[in-house]
Order: C-alpha cells, then sequence, then structure tokens
C-alpha cells in the first residue's frame, strides 16, 4: 500500500534560509582580523611619529648648539652639517654632529657582509635548486636554515673571540675591534637568508624553460646562468636587498666586534662605530634623558630608518618592473 504526501505549493523565492547567526560570526571575524591588522598600522605610525617629533626637536637645538663656537647657524645650515660634517662626538665636551662618519662605518661593514653573504647564498640556492637531489635537499635546506636561529649575541662573540684573532694571525694591521671581522660574520648570519629567498626563487622557474634550452643544445651550467637565474632575477635582487637591510640595522655583531670608535674612513682593520653601535651606547644610560646628546638617538634613528625605507622602496619598485609571469 502506497502512503501519498500532500504536495505543497511553495511559490519561488517564499523560503529563505535563516543566515543571521552566521553573519553576525563574520561581522565579529571581520573586526577581530581588522582590529589586529589596525594594532600594526598604528603602532607603525606611533614609531614613525616619535621619530619624526624628536628629530624635529633635535634639529631645532642643533643651530644653538652649533652657534657655541662664535658662529650663527640656521636650521638648514645645521641639518647640512649633520649630513656631512666629518666628526661625531655629541657625548664628548666639545660636541660634533657629523652623522656622515656613523653612516659610512655602517656601508662599509654592510658592503664587507654582502661580499661574503652573496656567492655565498646565491650559490646555496643553486646547489638545492638545481643539483640536489629532492632527498638531499630535504636534509640541506633545513641545516642551512638553522644559521638564521642562531642568535645574533653569539654571532658577536664568534668574530670578537675566534674570527679576529684568525685574521690578526696573517693580517697583523687588524686591531682587537674591527669591521672586517664583524663584516664577515655578518655576511655569514645573512648567507641562509639569501640562500633561502633565493633558492625558492629560482625552484618556481618552470620547468619549461629548462627543457627548452635543453633541446637547443646547451649544457646544464649554460641553462642555469643563462636561462634559470635571468629568469629568477626579481626574486633574487629582492633576496639580497632585504639581506642589505638586515645587515645595515644588525646590532650586536657591530657592537660585539666592531668597536665604538667614531671616526671617518673606509679602513677595515680598526674600530668604527655604526649607526646601531651608537643607538646601543645612548641607551645605555651615557647621555642624560632631554639633552641634545639625548636626542641625537632619534635623529640617527630616522636617518637609519630612512636608509631602510629607501632599500624597500626599491626592492618593490625592482620587483614590478622586471618580474616575469609564466602559465
Amino acid at each position: 500500500m502506497t502512503v501519498q504526501l500532500p504536495i505543497t505549493d511553495i511559490a519561488p523565492g517564499a523560503w529563505q534560509p535563516n543566515r543571521s547567526r552566521s553573519q553576525a560570526i563574520q561581522l565579529i571575524v571581520k573586526a577581530i582580523f581588522g582590529a589586529f591588522a589596525a594594532i600594526s598600522i598604528f603602532t607603525t605610525i606611533g614609531i614613525i611619529g616619535t621619530l619624526i617629533f624628536e628629530t624635529i626637536s633635535f634639529f631645532g637645538d642643533l643651530p644653538a648648539e652649533l652657534s657655541k663656537d662664535g658662529q650663527s647657524v640656521s636650521y638648514v645650515q645645521g641639518i647640512f652639517h649633520f649630513l656631512t660634517a666629518g666628526r661625531w662626538t655629541p657625548l664628548f665636551a666639545s660636541k660634533q654632529f657629523g652623522v656622515f662618519v656613523l653612516i659610512s662605518a655602517t656601508l662599509m661593514i654592510t658592503f664587507i657582509a654582502i661580499l661574503v653573504a652573496l656567492p655565498l647564498g646565491l650559490l646555496a640556492a643553486i646547489c638545492l635548486s638545481e643539483y640536489a637531489s629532492p632527498k638531499l635537499r630535504r636534509i640541506l635546506k633545513p641545516v642551512l636554515e638553522i644559521l638564521a636561529g642562531v642568535p645574533t649575541v653569539v654571532y658577536g662573540y664568534f668574530a670578537l673571540l675566534t674570527v679576529t684573532p684568525f685574521l690578526r694571525s696573517f693580517l697583523p694591521p687588524v686591531e682587537g675591534f674591527n669591521s672586517l671581522s664583524a663584516g664577515i660574520v655578518l655576511g655569514i648570519m645573512i648567507t641562509p637568508l639569501i640562500a633561502s629567498l633565493s633558492e625558492d626563487a629560482i625552484y618556481s622557474v618552470p620547468q619549461s624553460l629548462r627543457d627548452g634550452a635543453y633541446a637547443l643544445g646547451t649544457t646544464k651550467r649554460e641553462t642555469v646562468w643563462s636561462v634559470v637565474l635571468p629568469a629568477a632575477l626579481s626574486g633574487i635582487v629582492s633576496s639580497l636587498i632585504l639581506a642589505t637591510s638586515r645587515a645595515i640595522g644588525e646590532t650586536m655583531i657591530v657592537t660585539l666586534a666592531a668597536g665604538a670608535n667614531p671616526t671617518l674612513g673606509f679602513n677595515p682593520f680598526v674600530p668604527v662605530m655604526t649607526m646601531t653601535a651608537y643607538i646601543v651606547q645612548v641607551t645605555k644610560g651615557d647621555a642624560p634623558h632631554g639633552t641634545i646628546a639625548y636626542e641625537t638617538l632619534y635623529a640617527v634613528g630616522m636617518v637609519l630608518f630612512l636608509i631602510t625605507l629607501a632599500l624597500n622602496i626599491f626592492s618593490f619598485w625592482f620587483v614590478r618592473r622586471f618580474r616575469q609571469k609564466y602559465d
């Protein structure tokens, strides 16, 4: 016996699911995620605002400080003196405010670090992506990235107690604190950054490009250098710029190994003072709060921020300009 159920006519669109609870949950999730995004934005704005206001205060007090020598100094002349003067002694009795001394030391150590890290990192990336077997790659890449997890203070003492004595054994002019050992160890520290990011960029190059080069009769070495590396150039340059920014902002290695002697020059065998090393010196309490010597902390920090910002802007432009997209 068949039971027939009554059929109810339902007009199209007359029944709608109740999604009020789901919509409420979605609004809550959006609010939470938006709050976390806003925290990062407001934190960045707060940091930049602090640097700007304190830097303005420093440049407002600088002309009066420079005028103690008996000559009138304007606001613009104070900024020009800050950027071009060849002495940096804001903590001494005779104060001089030439930040170029700190910039030159920072750039010299960064240049040495890049000379070490670029060939090591790029060759390691090529080896992992093009020559290592999948099994060997799974082993070598985590081992390489272990270097990125070593605390920078350990690198600093390694440079001071191991690398410097080794360099002095065959380079007598090298002093106890020097930028050469700091740059070498800093290069070792940023090598995993270049290697990992470059390896990802090289590994993402389509296999069809390699197959096309092999079909034309090129060897593996020629394929890597003539096809794969140019195709991954934007990613490699981005990793290099990111590593450069990381080297410029490094603190503990240069503080422990490079010394604290603000001298102008590009001699890697003598002690120097970088921008981050000076910031560490001021924050230890060598300058009373509210003095112009204390305000130099923010002025140097602003210079450091502008340098890294310029590098990041160049990196974004380069990636957008030279990135190659493949289907």
